[in-house]
């Protein structure tokens, strides 16, 4: 019976050998998860034995189990590497056959589809024509390369300081002459057809004290006759709501085919007056023109934000993830994938960052978990064990040449 036992031994210290081989050789695989092997004794049990001492068979393997413990998370120059931090898988799809994978090295192919480096597309919620995210049913994430459409200004807001040390200027308001205004600023503003105009305001003080009288033009060409209004301050700095009556709804005619939705509402509510110098804190105005793509980023929760020309930033899409009852229970399929099985359970999709999930982190990659020190140490328990089998069975052999050998 030493040679079956010895047999099982190096069988199973050959196979541990193997597994622990495939963890050195994938160290540097991104996503990888290390595995080992797991034994269990043998046997032969009947029921007349019951209860009284038994020689075991030997050993087998009884199961080469992956490990599913997170890498170390490393940066890299690249926006289309995400890493995820916690729980979870990502889902793609390669012509409809779903797979999961921890490696997030990503590119963009040619039909804008974020796919990985085997062409398998990554899944998500898509957005709507406004760039609303749609969660529900996931699709394949897919970037879209078409112009950021312009955006009217409907709105704008000035938050500034008028110096209450100025004294009136002297002559009529001329946006020639400096000596008639006090102070000036100007802004972009953004028409239908989103071309950018050049709204300047001019501030005069009143002769009224604590009063400002407020002066514009639209690329050069005055708004309305006169001043568009007049602000008044209380003592104490702030505007007087009451009798400033902003904000001031502007009419801006323009020649150029394009339009305003109506009148502009210009607010000046937060403006104070106090005894320091002039100076604009914020100009506030919700319209931009027409985008290109010049780029994107991923928040953590998975959201594929489109960077535009404009400055402006727009939803493509929202990565989904993937979490199972018994992640050791999936199929490896190979490059870092997996499908579920029977024994996983069947995967539970939602957002980074809720339902067990982790978050994400873009420009990373998660590492291989593998721990060379610790395989290291492995492979050479490894190897004394198949040399103390192999010793187990030449020590047998040697007992029965002396049996053979008997006269």
């Amino acid at each position: 019976m030493g040679f079956q036992h010895g047999l099982s031994g190096l069988n199973a210290a050959s196979r541990n050998l193997s597994v622990i081989g495939n963890n050195i050789a994938n160290s540097n695989t991104v996503g990888f998860k290390s595995s080992r092997a797991e034994f269990a004794d043998l046997y032969a049990n009947s029921i007349a034995s019951g209860g009284r001492q038994s020689i075991g068979l030997g050993v087998s393997v009884a199961a080469v189990s992956q490990q599913f413990a997170s890498g170390n998370i490393t940066a890299t120059n690249n926006p289309m590497d995400v890493a995820i931090s916690g729980g979870g898988f990502f889902r793609v799809s390669d012509q409809g056959a779903i797979s999961y994978t921890r490696n997030g090295q990503f590119q963009v192919d040619k039909g804008g589809y974020i796919v990985t480096n085997g062409g398998a597309r990554l899944t998500g919620y898509p957005v709507d024509a406004v760039g609303n995210l749609t969660p529900g049913v996931t699709s394949d994430l897919r970037l879209s390369t078409s112009d950021l459409s312009p955006k009217t200004t409907s709105t704008i807001g000035v938050v500034m300081n008028l110096d209450s040390r100025k004294t009136p200027p002297v002559g009529a308001f001329s946006t020639t002459d400096a000596a008639t205004y006090n102070n000036a600023t100007s802004m972009s503003i953004y028409d239908s057809q989103g071309n950018a105009h050049a709204l300047s305001l001019y501030f005069v003080k009143g002769a009224t004290a604590n009063t400002w009288n407020v002066h514009a033009t639209l690329n050069g060409t005055a708004v309305g006759a006169g001043a568009i209004g007049t602000l008044t301050y209380n003592t104490d700095g702030t505007l007087d709501t009451a009798t400033s009556a902003t904000p001031y709804n502007l009419t801006l005619p323009l020649t150029n085919g394009a339009s305003f939705n109506g009148p502009v509402p210009l607010d000046f509510n937060t403006a104070t007056q106090f005894g320091s110098a002039f100076g604009v804190n914020a100009i506030n105005q919700d319209g931009y023109s027409a985008g290109k793509l010049m780029g994107i980023a991923i928040d953590g929760d998975g959201t594929v934000m489109g960077r535009y020309s404009n400055g402006q930033l727009k939803a493509q899409g929202q990565i989904a993830l993937a979490t199972f009852s018994n992640p050791q229970g999936l199929s490896p399929l190979g490059a870092n994938t997996w499908v579920e099985s029977s024994a996983s359970g069947a995967a539970l999709v939602g957002t980074p960052g809720t339902s067990g999930t982790g978050l994400l982190q873009s420009g990373a990659v998660e590492e291989s978990n593998v721990d060379l020190t610790q395989e290291l140490v492995g492979m050479i328990t490894a190897q004394r064990t198949y040399q103390a089998n192999a010793q187990t069975i030449k020590t047998e052999d040697q007992i029965l040449q002396t049996l053979v050998n008997l006269r």
